[in-house]
C-alpha cells in the first residue's frame, strides 16, 4: 500500500522526473560535532511504508529503517562539515554546504548508470533554503521530512550516520558523554563543559560554549 509520503513523491514524478533526491541534515543545533547531510535518490515505484521523519522514530526503528533505505535506494551520498567551518561560515551556510557535498556524492551513481542521460532528477530539500549547485532542478519543501518519502529517508540516513559518529567521538573524548547526548546542549553536556573546557569538536561560535570563555583542550 502506498504511504502518504510516497504519494507526495509520486505526484512530483508525474511532472516528468524519474528520480527524486531527498536532502536533509542532522546536528544543526548541537554544541559539538559536525553537521551531517544526506542525499537519498529513489526511483519511481520505491515504497518505504514505515519511513518517517527521523525525529518521530525510536533509535531502534531508525536503525532498522536505515538498513531498508540503504537496500532500496538508487543512490546515497553523505556530506560532513566540521565545527571550524561552522564557526567560520555559520551553521546555515555549513548545512547547505553539507547538502551540496552529499548530493554530489549521490549523483556519482546516477552518472555511472548507462541510462543516466534519460533520467530526470529533482532534488527535494527539507526547509526553505536551496543549496544550489545541484546540477538539476531543486525544490524546497518546508516540513519535508514529514511530507516526502525521499526527504524522510535522507533524514534517517543523516541522523543515524551522525549519531554513529558521535558515539565514536564519545570513545575518543570520554569526559563529555557525546555517545549519550550526541553533542546537544543537555545539562550533562553543559556540566562537562564547565568541568573540562571544550575540545576541538566543540563549536566556539555557539553561545553556550563562547560564553564560558572556553578554549580547545
Amino acid at each position: 500500500m502506498e504511504s502518504p509520503l510516497a504519494r507526495f513523491d509520486r505526484l512530483l514524478r508525474d511532472e516528468g522526473f524519474a528520480l527524486l533526491a531527498g536532502l536533509d541534515e542532522a546536528g544543526r543545533g548541537c554544541l559539538a560535532g559536525p553537521v551531517v547531510a544526506a542525499a537519498v535518490i529513489l526511483r519511481a515505484g520505491t515504497n518505504l511504508p514505515d519511513v518517517d521523519d527521523s525525529k518521530q522514530l525510536t533509535p531502534r526503528d531508525r536503525a532498522a529503517q536505515a538498513v531498508l533505505v540503504r537496500e532500496r535506494a538508487f543512490a546515497i551520498g553523505v556530506g560532513f562539515v566540521g565545527p571550524r567551518t561552522i564557526d567560520s561560515i555559520n551553521i546555515r551556510q555549513a548545512s547547505l554546504l553539507a547538502m551540496r557535498r552529499a548530493l554530489r556524492r549521490a549523483r556519482v551513481r546516477v552518472a555511472s548508470d548507462p541510462s543516466h542521460n534519460a533520467l530526470g532528477l529533482l532534488a527535494l530539500v527539507d526547509g526553505n533554503d536551496l543549496p544550489g549547485g545541484a546540477g538539476c532542478p531543486e525544490r524546497a519543501v518546508i516540513g519535508g521530512d514529514a511530507k516526502s518519502q525521499a526527504i524522510a529517508a535522507a533524514s534517517i540516513i543523516a541522523k543515524t550516520v551522525r549519531d554513529g559518529f558521535m558515539v565514536r567521538l564519545g570513545a575518543e573524548f570520554p569526559d563529555y558523554g557525546f555517545e549519550s547526548h550526541k553533542g546537544y546542549g543537555t545539562p550533562e553536556h553543559l556540566a562537562a563543559l564547565e568541568r573540562h573546557g571544550a575540545c576541538r569538536w566543540h563549536r566556539f561560535s555557539y553561545a553556550p560554549v563562547a560564553q564560558l570563555s572556553l578554549f580547545p583542550a
